[in-house]
């Protein structure tokens, strides 16, 4: 099995079913993310996020997975030391169900080093061959791409583009695309292009299509759902697996399909949450990436329940992105390793 170099511009995420042993470029690793947090008075707290001061332009990130074996990152440290490289952060993880590692490290030019990517990539990939590795290496400095699926439901697609143009959140929207004309007018403020296409059961292929040449033309990195009430077909996944982002608004495996804050108080439950996960040909069983909750009671309607439902769908969306853009998401079978 042999490691190959491709320099790419699409967000490539470990596959479920297969190894590509590919180094890939390219994402960035973005400041502390500030979360808006629910005015509920019982609303759990946000994820920590973890800021780091010792970034420079140059810093790359290598991410990989690989049979679990003894000395996996002695090799990985020690080529970056050959390298007068500087480790900035170093996470690991080692899976006894599927006997496989999974590493992130954040590394950058040490004082006496130079870091030439390509002499880099080469060496990764003799060691990526060695010991069967799926290897990506990325640039830090590069915004990922973000295509933003959306139907009449606007508070996350308004949630992300201030993020964005805030500089809390350092991705790059180029065009948002919508079954509905509903949100023309705030992507036409943030000026952003937008696409209406419209879906049918006879125009679903068509459409579909359409969506994927938009995000290939515009070099697109990563595919969010921001309430795109469209289930998306099995060819649309596959073209696009591991690069879609779905937020699901409960927290999962709890109350699947329509109206869920509504089956949710059909049932008094306790606690309501939000599920950022991959998108897979399964609806709603994709691999997920974020997962938050907050308290409510018996005295609230589903109104209510939606209002604070929406509170943490924002909050959930925006954290599952900023850790998959970091390159902090490992897609293991059908879970993830998230490195927080």
């Amino acid at each position: 099995m042999v490691a190959s170099l491709r320099l790419s511009r699409p967000l490539s995420l470990l596959s479920r079913t297969t190894r590509c042993n590919n180094i890939t470029t390219s994402l960035p690793h973005f400041a502390a993310l500030s979360l808006s947090t629910s005015h509920n008075k019982h609303s759990f707290p946000p994820a920590r996020t973890t800021s780091y001061s010792t970034r420079t332009p140059n810093d790359h990130i290598l991410t990989l997975s690989c049979p679990d074996r003894p000395g996996i990152v002695h090799a990985v440290t020690g080529l970056l030391a050959q390298h007068s490289l500087n480790i900035l952060e170093s996470q690991q993880f080692s899976d006894p169900s599927s006997s496989t590692f999974f590493m992130r490290v954040h590394f950058g030019q040490g004082l006496a080093g130079n870091l030439d990517t390509p002499t880099l990539s080469t060496a990764f990939n003799d060691l990526g061959a060695s010991l069967q590795m799926d290897l990506a290496l990325r640039p830090v400095a590069q915004k990922p791409k973000v295509l933003i699926l959306v139907s009449k439901q606007l508070h996350c697609l308004a949630d992300l583009l201030f993020r964005a143009r805030s500089g809390q959140l350092g991705v790059d929207i180029p065009l948002i695309v919508s079954n509905h004309n509903d949100a023309a007018g705030l992507a036409q403020s943030y000026g952003i292009s937008f696409h209406h296409l419209p879906v049918t059961a006879s125009s679903k292929q068509a459409q579909e299509q359409k969506v994927l040449e938009l995000a290939e033309a515009a070099g697109v990195d990563l595919v969010v759902l921001a309430r795109y009430m469209q289930v998306l077909s099995p060819t649309l996944t596959e073209a696009m697996s591991g690069r879609i982002i779905n937020i699901h608004h409960s927290f999962l495996p709890s109350f699947k399909g329509a109206k869920p804050y509504h089956q949710a108080y059909d049932r008094g439950v306790k606690l309501i949450g939000a599920t950022a996960h991959f998108v897979t040909e399964g609806l709603d069983e994709g691999p997920i990436i974020e997962q938050r909750v907050v308290r409510v009671d018996h005295g609230m309607s589903p109104r209510e329940l939606t209002q604070e439902g929406s509170n943490v769908e924002v909050q959930v969306l925006a954290a599952a992105i900023k850790l998959v853009a970091e390159r902090r998401v490992l897609i293991n079978q059908n879970k993830t390793v998230v490195f927080s």
